[in-house]
């Protein structure tokens, strides 16, 4: 097949296409493709050109054809929509006058590494191999949904940026104008055959992976995505094989992750996560092997884990935001190993208030490790935040209980209650000895155990009964029978709640 009135530098890619040999049009290394709009003919080819070479059969003996052209102006609009090309494709550093139309295509490589693009629609590309946009700036919505790449996607190093409004156009980026609501990257529904690779990659728009299925990772380290108004990067239902690793990544705007699933590591070491006033992290009714935030920067914005499943959390105190949802979070380890006084105040910050479940998993995490007296501090700090919500004379009941022996969760309390109260009582009834009763019958008066005998409702040394105070001495030793039965009760139900409390 051949086309009448190809210029010369389409005759060369013409020539060039049959043996797969590359064709380079830069006139120097350091050609930048940004200005490749003043481009003259002796470098520009023409996307009808372009399109018909991938429909062409022809074939050098003993040569795997191949479009391979580097630093070139391609005009017009470069379509192989629906096309079938069984040729590897590779467009280098290239400007495109108009967005490729590669909607529907099959093609078994595509690779347009630092060209300069005003958009890409390729939904439901079919790509044999590799689809690599490493190092391209593109200034509008790049339209990969629905994509199926057997091996991996390069995104490493790009620039994505919203179309500026044509001249006139005073609708700014929140008028919902048309195109404002479309995400700058839109990945949803595609499937990768192994990694999705885009350190570095940087977003003035929405990056979306909702439904996405990737066999390998996710590699985000050091990305840069903005979209303040609104969802910065959105991967509901996200399925990976491995890890997402995003360290170090700079995200304004929502992060949206409801019901992903990673087996490996969310790692977000170092990250810095900000949507002040709305929700900066969404990771509700996930199924996460590990999620990192070691080193993060604080948060700004809610942090929203409901209902998520988690093997490893590891998140320092500081980096938790003023506002967080965590009910039905669960976790089989919190890391780093804090105090317990440190970790209780996040609970508080709940928006749902008072979340029971809340303590009773930080409570497993801290008995997990062997650190029970961390346990015993989440559990009582959980009886206080629940008595609050209690009538009056329940709270009263329950603050007699905190007062004496911390819910049972501070046993000792009541060993010192007591010590105190044996020690006035020895000292008074020592200096002021109650007469007998019966003199003749009595034994031999011993103060200790006689306010022993007082305090302890279920222990009988014989003295109480054969010695009666008079006096003042008496209301003393009401107050102790009183005190007695008071501790004895809470320590009861102290006991009672420490031995049920679930492990």
């Amino acid at each position: 097949m051949e086309i009448p009135h190809l210029t010369p530098a389409e005759r060369r890619v013409w020539r060039a296409f049959p043996s797969g040999a590359a064709v380079d049009f830069r006139t120097s290394p350091d050609d930048d493709p940004a200005s490749g709009g003043s481009w003259g003919p002796e470098r520009s080819l023409r996307g009808d050109v372009l399109r018909a070479l991938l429909l062409d059969d022809r074939r050098a003996d003993g040569e795997v054809a191949a479009l391979r052209i580097t630093g070139a102006r391609i005009t017009g609009t470069w379509a192989p929509r629906y096309a079938a090309a069984t040729c590897a494709i590779r467009l280098m550093e290239c400007f495109f006058d108009a967005a490729p139309q590669l909607y529907g295509a099959e093609v078994r490589q595509l690779n347009l590494s630092g060209s300069v693009l005003p958009g890409l629609t390729a939904a439901t590309l079919r790509v044999d191999g590799v689809l690599r946009l490493t190092g391209c700036r593109i200034s509008g919505p790049v339209r990969l949904g629905g994509a199926r790449v057997s091996g991996a996607i390069f995104l490493d190093g790009a620039v994505l940026t919203r179309p500026a409004p044509p001249e006139g156009d005073s609708s700014g980026p929140d008028s919902g104008a048309s195109g404002q609501d479309e995400p700058l990257l839109a990945l949803n529904q595609a499937s990768c055959g192994d990694d999705l690779w885009a350190p570095g990659l940087k977003a003035s728009g929405e990056v979306r992976l909702d439904g996405a299925v990737v066999a390998g990772s996710v590699r985000l380290d050091d990305a840069e995505l903005a979209e303040p108004s609104g969802t910065a990067l959105s991967a509901e239902t996200l399925q990976v094989g491995a890890d997402v690793r995003a360290m170090r990544i700079r995200v304004r705007g929502r992060v949206n992750l409801r019901g992903a699933r990673i087996p490996g590591q969310l790692n977000l070491a170092h990250a810095h996560l900000a949507n002040p006033g709305a929700v900066a992290l969404r990771a509700s009714s996930c199924v996460i092997g590990e999620l990192w935030l070691r080193a993060a920067a604080p948060v700004e914005g809610l942090v929203n884990l409901r209902r998520s499943q988690l093997d490893l959390l590891h998140i320092a105190p500081d980096v938790w935001p003023e506002r967080v949802s965590l009910d039905g979070l669960s976790y089989g380890t919190l890391a780093p190993h804090e105090p317990a006084a440190r970790r209780l105040p996040v609970l508080e910050r709940d928006l749902d208030g008072y979340v029971p479940y809340a303590y009773e998993q930080l409570t497993a995490s801290y008995r997990k490790v062997g650190d029970d007296a961390g346990a015993r501090t989440v559990q009582l700090a959980k009886q206080r935040r629940q008595r609050a919500g209690l009538a009056w004379y329940a709270a009263l009941w329950g603050r007699l209980q905190d007062v004496t022996v911390g819910y049972g969760f501070r046993p000792m309390r009541a060993a010192a209650w007591l010590a105190s109260l044996l020690l006035v009582g020895s000292v008074v009834y020592a200096v002021h000895r109650p007469p007998a009763l019966k003199p003749a019958e009595a034994p031999h008066f011993n103060p200790v155990f006689y306010t022993l005998d007082l305090l302890l409702p279920v222990v009988d040394f014989g003295q109480e009964q054969a010695y009666a105070p008079a006096g003042w001495y008496q209301g003393l030793s009401y107050l102790l029978i009183i005190t007695g039965w008071i501790l004895a009760t809470t320590i009861a139900a102290g006991v009672t709640r420490s031995i049920s409390r679930p492990s």
